[in-house]
C-alpha cells in the first residue's frame, strides 16, 4: 500500500516543501515505523516546457543512505506547475519472488509522453485484466500491476476523452473481470486511489477502495486510503496524508468521490464530487 501526492499550482511553488521538508513529508511518511516502511521503490514526475512527462525513480526506500539523496534531489529538479510524487510498498499478485517486483520499471509515477499517473492500491487479477488493454497492452514493461491499471485508465480515457468518465469504466471493466471469474471472495481491487494528468494545467485525484486497511500513517482518526487535499486559489495539493499537522487545512476525499484541478485564468479551479459509478454494480461475492 503506497503512499501519493500531488501538486498542481499557478505561483512559483517548489514541491520541496511537501516532499521534502515538512513534518509530514513524503520523505517522512516512507519511513514512519519499521511495520509501515515504504521500501519498494519511489518516483517523482512532472512536466517539461515542452510539455513531455519526465520521472525520475528508484529501486529502494527513500530514506535509505543514497536513495535519500537522489531522492531529494528529484524534489529540487522538478519543476513547473504539476507535480507528482510517489513512495512504493509492493503488492504482489501474481506471487512473485522478492527480486521480481522490485526495479525502475516497477516504480512509479508511470508516463506516457505527455501523461503521469500514480497508484495506491493493487488489483488482484492483473493478468485477466490485461486483454482489456487493447493497443495498449504491448506496451507494458514490468510486472506491477499498477502499470496494467494505468493503461487501463489511458484506454479508457483516451477514448472518451475524459478521465471521469475514463476511471468509471476502468471499474467496471475491473469489475467484469472479477465476475468473469465467478465473483472470488477477493475483492476486484483492494484500491484504486489515483492521481492522473494529461498536462501541466489540470490533476485528477480518483479514491475507491474496499474493505478496512487499517489507519494513516500519522492520524489514526483517519482511514489508510483515505485521501486528502488542502486547496488555495492558486494551488491545490492532494496525496494519501496530510503534509503537515496544521488543523482544519486539510479536507477529506473519501472513497468514491473524485477531485480535478486547472489551471485557469491566473488561478487554480477545483472541483469535487461523488464518482458516477453505478450502483448496479455489486461487490459482494455469491454467498457460500
Amino acid at each position: 500500500m503506497c503512499r501519493l501526492f500531488g501538486l498542481l499550482t499557478n505561483a512559483d511553488d517548489s514541491p520541496v516543501p511537501w516532499l521534502v521538508r515538512s513534518d509530514r513529508s513524503l520523505l517522512r511518511q516512507s519511513n514512519v515505523s519499521p511495520e509501515t516502511a515504504q521500501k519498494d521503490g519511489w518516483g517523482i514526475g512532472w512536466f517539461t516546457d515542452g510539455g513531455r512527462a519526465r520521472v525520475e525513480k528508484g529501486t529502494g526506500p527513500a530514506y535509505a543512505d543514497g536513495e535519500r539523496e537522489n531522492f531529494e534531489k528529484a524534489a529540487a529538479d522538478a519543476d513547473g506547475p504539476l507535480v507528482l510524487g510517489h513512495l512504493r510498498h509492493a503488492s504482489n499478485p501474481l506471487n512473485l519472488a522478492p527480486e521480481e517486483l522490485i526495479g525502475l520499471v516497477n516504480s512509479q509515477p508511470f508516463e506516457a509522453h505527455t501523461v503521469l499517473f500514480a497508484h495506491n492500491g493493487s488489483i488482484p487479477f492483473p493478468n485477466e485484466t490485461r486483454p482489456f488493454l487493447g493497443v495498449y497492452e504491448p506496451r507494458i514493461r514490468g510486472v506491477n500491476d499498477s502499470e496494467v491499471l494505468f493503461w487501463l485508465l489511458l484506454r479508457n480515457a483516451s477514448e472518451v476523452n475524459d478521465p471521469l468518465a475514463g476511471y468509471v469504466r476502468t471499474v467496471e471493466d475491473l469489475v467484469r473481470v472479477w465476475e468473469a471469474l465467478g465473483r472470488p471472495a477477493i475483492p476486484p481491487f483492494s484500491g484504486l486511489n489515483v492521481l492522473f494528468s494529461r498536462g501541466p494545467d489540470e490533476l485528477w485525484a480518483f479514491s475507491q477502495w474496499t474493505g478496512d486497511h487499517g489507519t494513516g500513517l500519522f492520524d489514526h482518526e483517519r482511514r489508510y486510503y483515505e485521501m486528502t487535499y488542502a486547496a488555495t486559489p492558486h494551488r491545490v495539493v492532494v496525496g494519501s496524508e496530510p503534509f503537515d499537522g496544521q488543523p482544519g487545512t486539510w479536507k477529506s476525499l473519501p472513497s468514491g468521490h473524485y477531485l480535478v484541478a486547472r489551471r485557469e485564468n491566473g488561478h487554480v479551479t477545483l472541483t469535487t464530487g461523488r464518482t458516477p459509478i453505478p450502483e448496479s454494480l455489486e461487490l459482494r461475492p455469491p454467498p457460500a
